[in-house]
């Protein structure tokens, strides 16, 4: 019985090599996930600017609008991936 215990107790790890290898594989992830969200903003990007286009040859009037959303958009994900870098020093 104290062989089980101690083989037991040899078994268990310290909690604390858990969460840093979990920190460790957020951050190699990091990376990846902004490259994307830079991606995501790029096509969004292209595509507002193929409808803004379509609406401005059509001459509807509300142009403006729809390319300020859409700009807007953009900027939100650019923004977004750049501060969650810089906030958490990755």
């Amino acid at each position: 019985m104290l062989f089980l215990f101690a083989s037991g107790m040899a078994a268990a790890q310290d909690g604390n090599a858990g969460i840093n290898q979990a920190t460790q594989q957020v951050r190699s992830y990091f990376q990846s996930g902004t490259n994307l969200m830079y991606a995501i903003g790029a096509i969004v990007g292209l595509v507002g600017a193929v409808k803004v286009f379509n609406k401005w040859n059509n001459g509807e009037p509300d142009t403006g609008k729809v390319a300020a959303a859409w700009f807007g958009s953009c900027v939100f994900l650019v923004v977004v991936a750049t501060v969650l870098q810089s906030f958490f020093g990755i």
